[in-house]
Order: C-alpha cells, then sequence, then structure tokens
C-alpha cells in the first residue's frame, strides 16, 4: 500500500513540475516539447536513477499519445484553411517525405558507413514534421501565420507520418527478409495503407459525429464519447491494414467541421488530454535513453541533423511546392518549421522491436537528430518568423465562449467581450452595433451589475458584454469587439498601412490618385483582381509594392479581398 501511495505521490509531482516547467519554457523561449525530453532524461539512469527499457511498453504508449494528438489536431483543423493549404501540404507529406527521406539518407549512409537500405531507413525514420511538435510550438509562441503557410504547416504535420510509418516499415521488412530492391508490391502496400486510412478516417468521423448527435448522454460524456470513437477508428483501421494515424487525423477533422453537441466540451477536454498525452510521451522517450549513449555517435548524429535541416528538408519543400505560389521567404519558413519531435523516436523503436542488427546505434542517432531540431529550429522559431515576415497582426481572441446546449441548435454559444477604448464599438450604443446574421446581444455587466442592452446608452471601459451567436459566426464579431494590442512591429497602421481600400477600387484609379506606375498588366483590373492574379489563393498579409504605394491583403470574404491596406512606401 506505501508503494502504491508512493507512486501516486511521485506521478502527481511529475505532472505538476512539467506543467509548471511552461513557465520557465515562455521565459527562456525554450520548445515546451523539449523541457519535457530533458526532464524525462534527468530521470533516467545517468540522472535520477529510474530505468524504463520495455520497448513493447513504449511503443504501445508513444502510439496511443500519437492518435490522441493527432485526433486533437483534426479537431482543430478547419476546412476552411484547405482553401490555400490541402494541396501543398499533401505534396509535402507525400513527395516531401520521399525526399527528405532520400537524401537524409544517402547522407547517412556515407556518414555512419552503413549500407544504403540502412541509410535510408536512418532517413525514413527522420524523414517526417512531427504534429506535436509543430502543433505544441506554433500555439506556445502565439504566433499568427498567414493562412497560406500555416495552414500548409498544421496540416502537413498531421499528415505526412503515416508515409513516414510507411517507408520506415517497408525498409524494415525487406531488411528482415533479405531483400535489397524495392519491387511493385511496394505500391499497393502504399495505396492499401492510405487509401484505407483516408477511407475510414473520413467515414468514421461523419459516423462519430451523427452518433454524438444521436444519443442523449451527460454534458461530460460526449468529450469520452469522442475519444473513444477516435481510439476506435484508429485501431480498426490499423487492425484491418490501413493507416490508423492518417484514419484517425482525419475523422478529428471531419468531427470538428459539423455540428455537435457539446462541441466546446470535446475541444477543451482533448486539448487538455493531447496536452497530458505529449507530457507522458517526451518524459517516456526521455526515460528510454541514457545521455551517455548518445556520446558514440554524437559527431555523426549531429552533421546528419545539420543535412535534415539546412539540406534535406529545403530541397524537399521547393520541389514539393513548385506548382504552388509561395514565395521565398514563405519556402523557407516552412523549411525551417520542419521540426522533428516524438515521431523519429517512436519510429526508432520499430527497428528494435524488429530485431534489426544495430538498431540502438540507429535509436541514438535519431533520437541527437530531434534534440538537436529542437534546440535550433523550435528555439529560433519566433525570430525566423519575423525575419521572414511570415507573421500578421495576431487576434488574441479574448472571448469568453460557452456553448448552449440548445434542442436541434447545438452550434449557439454565449460569447462575452470586455470593451476597450480601441476596440470599434467602444462608445456606441449596442442597439445601434451592426452586428453579424444571427448574433444577439443578451446582456452586460457593469461594476459587477447585470444590466438590460436596453438600460445601456453607450459602451465603455471596462464593460462586459454577452451576446448569443452561432458558433460561426465568433470570427466576425471578434472583429467588433476584441482589441489586438500588438507591437509596434505589428500594428494595425504599421503593417497593413495608412488607408484601407475596397478590393473592388479600380487600380487605374488608384494610380492617378497617388502618383504610381500601373504595370503593363494592371490595366482595367481592380485591387481584387490583380491580387489573385498574382497570388492565385490570396491570403490576409500578401503584400505587392507599386512604385511609390504597397498593397496588402487586409481581409478576405469568400475568397474575395473585400479589404487592402495601402502603405505609402519612403
Amino acid at each position: 500500500m506505501d508503494i502504491s501511495n508512493q507512486v501516486i505521490l511521485f506521478t502527481g509531482l511529475l505532472f505538476l513540475v512539467s506543467i509548471l516547467a511552461s513557465i520557465l519554457s515562455a521565459r527562456l523561449g525554450a520548445p515546451l516539447l523539449l523541457v519535457f525530453l530533458v526532464l524525462g532524461m534527468a530521470l533516467g539512469e545517468d540522472g535520477f536513477g529510474l530505468v524504463f527499457q520495455d520497448i513493447q511498453m513504449a511503443h504501445l504508449i508513444g502510439s496511443l499519445a500519437l492518435a490522441i494528438i493527432l485526433f486533437d489536431g483534426g479537431l482543430n483543423t478547419q476546412t476552411s484553411s484547405f482553401r490555400v493549404g490541402l494541396k501543398p501540404a499533401i505534396s509535402l507529406a507525400t513527395v516531401g517525405v520521399v525526399i527528405t527521406a532520400g537524401i537524409t539518407g544517402l547522407i547517412a549512409t556515407y556518414v555512419l558507413g552503413l549500407p544504403l537500405i540502412y541509410g535510408l531507413l536512418m532517413g525514413a525514420i527522420v524523414g517526417s514534421t512531427d504534429a506535436a511538435a509543430v502543433f505544441s510550438l506554433l500555439h506556445t509562441a502565439k504566433l499568427e501565420l498567414k493562412q497560406r503557410v500555416g495552414a500548409t504547416l498544421e496540416i502537413e504535420s498531421g499528415s505526412n507520418d503515416p508515409m513516414a510509418i510507411f517507408l520506415t516499415v517497408v525498409l524494415i521488412e525487406l531488411i528482415v527478409s533479405g531483400h535489397t530492391r524495392v519491387d511493385f508490391i511496394v505500391l499497393i502496400e502504399f495505396l492499401r495503407q492510405m487509401g484505407l486510412g483516408g477511407l475510414l478516417g473520413v467515414l468514421g468521423g461523419i459516423a462519430a459525429a451523427r452518433l454524438i448527435n444521436a444519443v442523449p448522454l451527460s454534458a461530460g460524456l460526449y468529450p469520452l464519447l469522442a475519444m473513444s470513437l477516435g481510439l476506435l477508428i484508429f485501431g480498426l483501421t490499423s487492425v484491418i491494414g490501413g493507416s490508423g494515424f492518417l484514419a484517425v487525423y482525419l475523422a478529428g477533422i471531419m468531427l470538428s467541421n459539423r455540428r455537435v453537441q457539446s462541441s466546446q466540451n470535446i475541444l477543451r477536454f482533448h486539448n487538455g488530454l493531447a496536452w497530458m498525452s505529449q507530457i507522458i510521451m517526451f518524459l517516456m522517450l526521455g526515460l528510454l535513453v541514457a545521455p551517455s549513449e548518445l556520446i558514440p555517435t554524437s559527431l555523426e548524429a549531429l552533421f546528419i541533423a545539420i543535412a535534415l535541416i539546412f539540406i534535406a528538408r529545403p530541397i524537399a519543400v521547393v520541389i514539393s511546392l513548385l506548382p504552388f505560389q509561395f514565395s521565398w521567404r514563405e519556402q523557407a519558413f516552412i523549411s525551417w518549421v520542419g521540426l522533428r519531435g516524438a515521431v523519429p523516436i517512436i519510429l526508432a523503436i520499430f527497428p528494435l522491436l524488429a530485431g534489426v542488427v544495430g538498431a540502438e546505434m540507429l535509436f541514438n542517432v535519431a533520437f541527437f537528430v530531434v534534440l538537436v531540431s529542437l534546440v535550433v529550429q523550435g528555439w529560433s522559431l519566433t525570430l525566423v518568423a519575423r525575419w521572414l515576415k511570415v507573421e500578421i497582426p495576431p487576434n488574441d481572441n479574448l472571448a469568453q465562449r460557452l456553448e448552449l446546449d440548445l434542442p436541434g441548435q447545438p452550434d449557439y454559444e454565449l460569447v462575452g467581450y470586455r470593451i476597450t477604448e480601441d476596440a470599434s464599438v467602444f462608445g456606441r450604443s449596442p442597439l445601434k452595433v451592426n452586428y453579424p446574421e444571427g448574433v444577439k446581444p443578451a446582456l452586460l455587466l457593469r461594476n459587477r451589475e447585470i444590466l438590460g442592452i436596453d438600460e445601456v446608452d453607450r459602451l465603455e471601459e471596462g464593460d462586459a458584454i454577452y451576446l448569443a451567436a452561432p458558433r460561426s459566426m465568433v470570427d466576425e464579431i471578434d472583429r467588433l469587439f476584441v482589441s489586438i494590442k500588438a507591437t509596434s512591429r505589428l500594428a494595425d497602421k504599421q503593417f497593413f498601412g495608412e488607408f484601407v481600400i475596397n478590393g473592388d477600387t479600380s487600380l487605374q484609379n488608384l494610380s492617378l490618385m497617388y502618383g504610381f506606375t500601373l504595370p503593363e498588366d494592371a490595366h482595367n483590373l481592380s485591387l481584387h483582381d490583380y491580387l489573385c492574379r498574382k497570388f492565385n489563393q490570396p491570403v490576409v498579409g500578401d503584400r505587392v509594392e507599386m512604385g511609390t504605394v504597397e498593397f496588402v491583403v487586409r481581409e478576405m470574404e469568400n475568397e474575395r479581398c473585400v479589404k487592402v491596406g495601402l502603405k505609402l512606401v519612403l
């Protein structure tokens, strides 16, 4: 009994330290996942002395944690981002992974002195970006990226694991069976895994949404039902030979983009569950390795990590994004955010389970590569985003959101905002605000007193207003009530310019007014038409310079540039 209580005490203390480490991580600018990994190593053989060498258990825990993290990633991916991010992300998740794994594999073959197929296995293990690392770092750093960049990164990181897993498993099978060449059966296996994963993920997500809406449960049980359905889809797909990781990610996307009961509860629950999964997974992976075991191959691993970061990933990104209109700055940032995290370490467990000769060395090299990636790329993420100018002014979304589980209306919420002086509705009557369709003001709090909307003449600083609104309208309400306090670098006028122009405005009229030379291909075009010709699918933050002025896309609505900032270039 004492041992059980001590284990519970130690577990609680470990989670508390891990969670509080996020404060230190934010102050130091260190990736939080790196903190968890280092903490696990500190608790291991060379540190506190805990011994954990159960490879099978590590594989089970890692796979389960990754399934939960990918499901949460899918729940937080909106299909609206597919407009600009889906096609390039799929290219990166397939062609990009193969190119990255191939180049890295060739370099590893030379550096480690391995047979080619072993080198390619090393490349496959570290070939994909990690959804846990990318989701965590982008959200923790509170980076608001241009939609083209942010959507591509998040969709890619959630969908490229299946390709890396497929390559790793195929190469291990070839090594174990003694084959040294890839034949037609590999293509069939690829189509089977991806086809089943895609099909069951989409159908499973749709079925999960219908089941959640059909079953009357206590509000606290809906998040558990969603989790169990996600794991069921993952397990079923894996058992019949498909890619469970792809299926669970797609199921999350399908579920989150449908009207479901208790959707906010489901999102909050899975966000916390994903964080817990990351803590457990990285602590466990840290326990698996002793720092002293990394030293013998540290120089070779460092060379491979540098080649991966500065050669393989950039080449893969440039080739994968050739059909799409990404600027060199956007390509450079996407290259830099090719973070390695838990997935390569878990994939490095596969050769250990299969009894591949030299698997321990592959595991140690993969672990060292992950450490280098998290330190070099993770630590510099914010600085690189600023340098490459892929940030846009952030929407802090200070809304307090409470889901209203009304019969037949599962997508309504009570949304609350604190009024500030720089909010666009400050000083106006709440009855005269032009609310989006379907939004109704409900009540207002002032000096701890509840007031009816008709009792308030003007909105004052410190007021808290609450509105009933469809979930789909929250972003539009944000534009009215959320105060965006950005640094001078991302301040509204500094970023978008001094003037706001309607997207339908004629460029020819603007050139006469502001005295800039109009490009030959811009005559008789509106701002919107020219920006669409320039960027194909423009997003907020896209900019083009014309002589003494610079146009910056400010607001998109139904794929139209409705507002464009005009910035005077000195």
